[in-house]
């Protein structure tokens, strides 16, 4: 066991050392022999956590740094999970508790990270920027006829913030979008359609003109009255 520890602070050493050339693939390569060597090993747990932070920091999305990444979070993330798991990133590499190599400056990228995502417009915009974790899609244009292949790549989602429904293709499932409505981001994960979406889709041709959003036929609002549905039987 001696003999581990022994071995473990030879590959913390070069760890270290390739933190300081910022090397940091092969800093974590020998920083998780270390830990696999003797996972108790002082400080090997804030090594591993500043090196992904510098890790992250260099992957671009779109020429953009991926802050996401450097907090280590999902771009679907929600207010609370970002600020929970700043403020673990922050208490581990605060250079007043954490005087390894590296870990001041990872701390500045954490702090970055959070400045930018924890304001709304400025994260909408660089989601906007990144192209990858938003879109802006045009929503389907109305259907005229009950197809049930048309309707499988398809799939109804909601803005949690305004409650207005909408259609869209199957390739936006999952994305986060920008709701027309009240203007919020928001995760298009699919939804049932309202009951009364349900009944038109399935018994009925009809037409779905919005007075609000003319540019955006597609659209449904099941909570107001700003649609009107010209419905005939599809017999």
């Amino acid at each position: 066991m001696e003999c581990n520890r022994d071995e473990a602070l030879r590959a913390k050493t070069i760890a270290e050392d390739r933190i300081g050339k910022k090397d940091f693939p092969g800093a974590k390569k020998f920083a998780l022999k270390a830990k696999t060597l003797y996972p108790e090993l002082d400080g090997i747990t804030q090594i591993l956590t500043t090196v992904d932070v510098y890790i992250s920091a260099e992957n671009k999305i779109s020429g953009e740094t991926d802050w996401y990444g450097v907090l280590s979070v999902s771009p679907s993330a929600d207010d609370e999970t970002l600020r929970k798991q700043y403020r673990k990133l922050a208490l581990m590499l605060h250079p007043d508790k954490n005087k390894s190599i590296g870990a001041d400056g990872a701390f500045k990228l954490i702090s970055e990270a959070w400045s930018l995502l924890s304001d709304k417009s400025k994260r909408l915009a660089y989601n906007q920027r990144t192209q990858n974790n938003v879109a802006k899609p045009k929503p389907k244009p109305p259907v005229t006829t009950p197809t049930p292949n048309k309707r499988s790549d398809t799939f109804w989602t909601i803005c949690l913030r305004c409650k207005m429904h909408y259609e869209y293709l199957k390739m936006y499932l999952n994305h986060t979008l920008l709701c027309p409505n009240c203007h919020e981001a928001f995760m298009a994960t699919e939804t049932a359609p309202n009951r009364l979406l349900l009944l038109l889709s399935s018994n009925f041709v009809f037409l779905i003109l919005l007075f609000k959003y003319p540019s955006h036929p597609a659209e449904v609002c099941c909570d107001s009255l700003y649609a009107l549905f010209t419905l005939s039987c599809a017999c």
